[in-house]
């Protein structure tokens, strides 16, 4: 470890301590989300992967928090404003995106005489064909019409996409790094900066094909016990490689510093438009990340890529 490193790791366990010496409520804003809790800056201090009440859901970073300290802190409930309303223009979002999964037609039935009752119309040739979504579309074609047609509904985006990395690794002087179990950056103990790799195929052009795509999205989650616990940005980059290579993993476009983690948390960036581009079209095929010396070295997990549609 670097005298920089064990400097900055001194200070993170000091302050922590410090921090959960007393009692009683504070409040606290939370820095990042962990897999299990959120990590806090309480105090100056940063406490890691503190554990929520069910009060707090829907959890994001920036949030304002009741913290009840102790040995063992625990976030109690969010400060702020009622999310009601947003919670129910979501709710609203969600329900209209159910109902459009549903099939249009209210019933389909049939029998050896006419229908009853008024409005129906006598088709001399029905039509009927599936979409892209395999969702069921009829057309009737009438030899009069007495009352004008329903208009069909848009044709929707096709929806959102997630990929997994096929395959991860890290490389250390020009070489593929055993001792490395997650994709990592930086140096952290003076025997050479790392850089580490997410692999995906052909699986991104491939879900891309013959679709506009309007959006990418990357996540990553923070391996605790990879440097310090702060804030460290994550030195993002292109790679042109469907598998991981066995000498030096080269590096194509950036480095872009999209997103900040602290130890143990999980955040997603989007992508620029112009990786957005190439990823979609083939001309790259993954995400690195690299850094020199130790100030930003850190280990990620994750790396699943959502592709929206328009």
């Amino acid at each position: 470890m670097t005298s920089e490193a064990a400097r900055a790791l001194g200070e993170d366990l000091a302050l922590a301590k410090s921090a959960t010496t007393g009692s009683g409520t504070v409040s606290a804003e939370v820095v990042d989300i962990t897999d299990t809790g959120v990590n806090l800056s309480v105090g100056g201090a940063l406490l890691i992967n503190v554990q929520c009440s069910d009060a707090y859901r829907n959890r994001k970073a920036g949030d304002w928090v009741a913290v009840k300290l102790g040995a063992k802190p625990v976030v109690m409930w969010r400060l702020g404003a009622d999310p009601g309303p947003l919670d129910e223009n979501t709710i609203k979002s969600l329900a209209k995106e159910v109902s459009l999964d549903e099939q249009v037609v209210r019933a389909a039935t049939w029998g050896t005489t006419a229908p009853s009752g008024t409005g129906w119309q006598a088709a001399t040739t029905p039509y009927v064909r599936k979409n892209a979504e395999g969702k069921v579309e009829l057309y009737f074609q009438l030899a009069a019409q007495s009352d004008d047609s329903p208009t069909a509904p848009p044709d929707r985006a096709p929806k959102p996409v997630t990929i997994s990395p096929t395959d991860t690794g890290t490389w250390r002087g020009g070489r593929p790094d055993d001792y490395a179990s997650y994709p990592t950056q930086g140096d952290w103990t003076g025997r050479g900066n790392r850089r580490g790799g997410f692999f995906y195929g052909t699986k991104i052009a491939s879900a891309c094909a013959g679709k506009t795509v309007s959006k990418m999205t990357v996540k990553f989650t923070r391996r605790t016990g990879s440097g310090v616990n702060a804030k460290r940005p994550l030195h993002l980059y292109l790679h042109n490689y469907s598998a991981p290579p066995s000498g030096q993993l080269s590096l194509a476009d950036g480095p872009d510093e999209l997103l900040s983690l602290s130890a143990g948390a999980t955040g997603t960036a989007t992508l620029p438009a112009s990786w957005r581009s190439q990823l979609a079209s083939g001309a790259a095929r993954g995400l690195a990340i690299y850094a020199s010396g130790s100030r930003d070295y850190l280990s990620l997990s994750g790396g699943s890529i959502t592709i929206t549609f328009s």
